[in-house]
């Protein structure tokens, strides 16, 4: 319950909501309590007697506190929900903070669909709890306490018989939240399961349908839904076991009082209004029981989901400012890798091994290896998206953790290897990092792209609605999108990693002509990961990495020279390039 009472602490920020909602639960539980007095009144001094002045006036307060019930009950369930959606709101955006935060080294762990299901279910648990099942239980509490109290005053014989079924019903719900407080849990886990294969079909229903693969992925989502299903059984059960035996212990203290009280009006000890009332009383007081009963599964899958969304609120930042940290500015274009190894969470290999080099002022630098070779791991230490395990990354001499991360990445212009772009128009995609842009600008950012004649050809030219993760558009024009993208950054050191690999030789050979000037022009250093040989032989210096190692540095001649791998590797890529070629252009 930890975990729920951090919810509730979060109360206080809709205090005036959550204030709303308590007088207004009193008011109800006072109405509910002249109720019965009322039925009291009318018979013993109306009915009886027969006294029909009384008994009409009790009818009128009976009609009053009614419709007084009825406002004070709406009013409790309307603050009740406007503080319960205060609180999801709340943690929806702590959350959503939260993961924005977080390291690359999380999210290469976590599972997509398991962090949906904490912002979307677990969240709608969590604001069902303090909107329904924590007031039900407040409100029983109170009303337990009140009619409790008027009940002894009344005859305090029989308030002990009616009140028995208290202690008994207290004591099987502590041993229901005790035995299942995990299996609301293991419910919400299965349903993030669940998720996970809809959201991979989801992405992936080209790849299904191009394998036809349907009817697996359907017994695959069936086998998992019914896993949800029986785990959703099991909760059944568990109430099964629980609630029928407070539902028989009401029915039973119901028929000790009528007998006790019927056997105390006989010997004229107990009016018959008397008894009427302390009948009704005895509603008062089973239904709070009952309603304690029916909110205990809800307080326990909340209790189980508030736990799930703290575990990602309190987790810590693995990558995050230093005390002291400066505002990175100027870039004089020194990066050094000083005996720099890494390995990422959860490998067992290291995917760099004491690497070290140091680049020059507006040196151009590729970086050349195979597969798994470490150069995308290389591009990632830079910006921090990783921080080093041993040895360290410098920018002039200062290490990269010495600067704040907001300044030190907004001065690094990234293209990623794997393109993503953003429901929107094609031109919020390429200001994405700059709202503000000018359609000028980000035309001229389209243009080295060589983007602008496509986007131009469109009929909604740049407001061309971009499709859910750019469906619709090839892998190389999302591509250079995603370089122009990057293009209009504030950027001093530009990362390219395998940028171009989507695109056709002759629009990359375009590209490179045009970044090449650029790059030179407004960057104090430039990093290209890329295979083709143009890219290799215009470069300042070639990095050639083999198995998380830099084995080799120079131009492309002096590697020609000295280095077999790279000699390799571009053979291989020559005769690559020589395939593709049309039969009447190649050599």
């Amino acid at each position: 319950m930890v975990s729920l009472r951090r919810v509730l602490k979060s109360l206080k920020d809709y205090r005036f909501a959550a204030i709303g909602a308590f007088v207004s639960l009193l008011l109800l539980t006072v109405a509910n309590a002249i109720t019965p007095q009322l039925f009291r009144w009318g018979i013993d001094q109306g009915i009886t007697p027969k006294n029909l002045s009384i008994a009409l006036q009790s009818a009128g307060w009976m009609v009053v506190a009614a419709i007084a019930r009825g406002l004070f009950n709406f009013g409790q369930s309307f603050w009740a929900e406007a503080a319960s959606q205060g609180v999801a709101y709340q943690l929806r955006n702590q959350i959503f903070s939260k993961i924005q935060n977080l390291s690359f080294s999380y999210h290469d762990q976590a599972q997509t669909s398991q962090l949906l299901t904490r912002v979307t279910s677990d969240i709608e648990q969590i604001r069902t709890f303090v909107g329904t099942s924590f007031i039900q239980v407040l409100g029983a509490i109170v009303t337990l306490v009140t009619i409790s109290t008027i009940l002894l005053v009344m005859n305090w014989r029989l308030a002990l018989i009616t009140l028995t079924v208290v202690p008994i019903a207290g004591w099987l719900l502590a041993q229901f939240f005790s035995k299942n407080s995990t299996l609301f849990g293991q419910v919400q886990e299965q349903l993030g399961d669940l998720n996970a294969v809809l959201q991979e079909n989801l992405q992936g229903v080209r790849v299904v349908k191009a394998f036809v693969r349907e009817s697996t992925e359907l017994s695959r989502y069936t086998m998992l839904n019914n896993e949800l299903v029986t785990a959703n059984m099991k909760t059944i059960r568990a109430i099964r076991g629980t609630f029928p035996i407070i539902f028989l212990l009401s029915n039973l203290i119901t028929l000790a009082v009528v007998g006790y009280g019927g056997a105390e009006v006989i010997n004229q000890r107990f009016s018959i209004g008397e008894l009427v009332a302390f009948n009704s009383y005895l509603l008062f007081i089973l239904q709070p029981i009952l309603l304690i009963g029916f909110a205990a599964p809800a307080i326990a899958q909340a209790a189980a989901s508030a736990k799930r969304v703290y575990e990602v609120v309190d987790t810590e930042i693995d990558i995050r400012d230093r005390r002291g940290a400066i505002p990175f500015e100027q870039c004089g274009g020194r990066i050094t890798f000083e005996n720099v190894s890494f390995r990422y969470p959860g490998a067992t290999i290291e995917a760099l091994k004491e690497v070290s080099f140091e680049t020059k002022p507006n040196e151009l630098i590729a970086i050349l290896g195979m597969t798994g070779s470490g150069k995308s791991t290389i591009m990632n230490l830079i910006p921090r998206f990783y921080d080093v395990r041993s040895g360290s990354v410098r920018i002039d001499g200062r290490d990269v953790r010495d600067f704040t991360l907001a300044s030190l990445r907004s001065r690094i212009g990234i293209v990623f290897q794997s393109t993503t772009l953003f429901s929107g128009t094609i031109r919020e995609n390429i200001a994405y990092a700059d709202s503000d842009a000018s359609l000028d600008r980000v035309i001229e950012v389209a243009k080295t792209a060589q983007i602008h004649d496509f986007i131009s050809e469109l009929p909604d030219g740049y407001d061309t609605l971009v499709g859910e993760r750019g469906v619709g558009l090839s892998g190389g024009q999302k591509q250079r999108i995603a370089i122009a993208r990057t293009l209009l950054t504030d950027y001093r050191i530009l990362i390219l990693d395998d940028s171009t690999s989507a695109v056709d030789a002759q629009t990359a050979s375009q590209i490179q002509a045009a970044l090449d000037d650029l790059m030179r022009r407004k960057t104090c250093t430039a990093f290209v990961i890329a295979q083709r040989i143009s890219t290799v032989q215009n470069a300042d210096r070639i990095l050639l990495m083999d198995k998380g190692r830099l084995v080799a540095q120079g131009t492309h001649d002096e590697l020609m020279a000295t280095s077999p791998l790279y000699g390799a590797i571009l053979e291989s890529q020559m005769k690559r390039s020589s395939v593709q070629l049309p039969a009447n252009q190649r050599s």
